[in-house]
């Protein structure tokens, strides 16, 4: 056996293999500092034009996934490695993957738009995918709601973005409607002008615009009216509620008959 052949094969190889980790390590350590600069730079960017928190957090873990395979793979490469397959077996599970979680990405590409375009924000008020309800978060996948009745909804955004948005918070104030059913011997215009002066003495209705009361239709028992007051949407069931006690209330104490259906029955001999 050569010894000195074996020894200089060993440290051909040795140099070799050892010239290839220097390497890998070299572009490892420069990698991760480009790696670092462009997220620095990026957020900076975006914290300039005052993106969103959210989206910046997101982005930014997007962003690093991808440099950091592709440091992985140009490290690999420094190997020998056939980087050619890798990334074409990465391709194929990443298609794989998000064939398997297109209803998750669905939601999360929603989630971008809603954060960009802002169709709403924490606090507003809002009827979304057949929820309605106060909106307390507004994440990437779903879109969080308080309703009324104090439920706890979460709701994909997906199905928030693709479905008919009801934003009650926008506009400085809403209608209240309210019907109220006359006897047909009553005046409607007497009634009409009680209610008008009654409404105005309930809480946080708004003088303008003023409310409306007129005939909407007609029944058996008589003409109906409607009566719409209108409020700021975080007084609206105070509103609805206080404006049917002032329609029993009133029309009570001006000895309004109750509506009552009649029927004229004609006997012919």
């Amino acid at each position: 056996m050569d010894i000195k052949a074996l020894l200089l094969t060993a440290t051909t190889v040795g140099t070799a293999v050892g010239l290839k980790i220097l390497g890998a390590l070299a572009i490892w350590i420069i990698g991760r500092w480009v790696i670092s600069l462009v997220m620095a730079l990026t957020r900076k960017g975006m914290e300039a034009r005052h993106v969103d928190a959210t989206l910046i957090t997101y982005m930014l873990a997007s962003i690093s996934v991808a440099l950091n395979i592709a440091l992985a793979i140009a490290v690999l490469g420094v190997f020998g490695i056939e980087t050619t397959s890798f990334a074409a077996l990465l391709a194929a599970a990443g298609i794989a993957i998000g064939a398997a979680w297109a209803g998750l990405l669905s939601n999360f590409a929603a989630g971008i738009f809603l954060i960009i375009l802002r169709p709403f924000k924490v606090g507003d008020f809002i009827s979304v995918g057949g929820v309605t309800g106060t909106v307390r978060a507004i994440g990437l996948f779903g879109t969080t709601i308080d309703t009324p009745d104090n439920v706890h909804t979460i709701i994909g955004n997906n199905k928030v973005f693709s479905d008919n948005i009801q934003n009650f918070s926008t506009n400085a104030y809403r209608r209240v409607d309210l019907t109220a059913q006359l006897n047909g011997s009553v005046d409607h215009t007497e009634a009409i002008n009680l209610l008008k002066a009654k409404l105005a003495t309930i809480p946080n209705v708004m003088t303008n615009p003023a409310p409306e009361v007129a005939i909407s239709t007609f029944t058996m028992s008589g003409p109906v009216l409607v009566v719409r007051p209108f409020t700021h949407t975080d007084n609206y069931w105070q509103v609805y509620f206080d404006g049917n006690r002032i329609i029993r209330e009133s029309f009570a104490a001006a000895g309004f008959p109750g509506p009552e259906t009649q029927i004229v029955v004609t006997q012919r001999p």
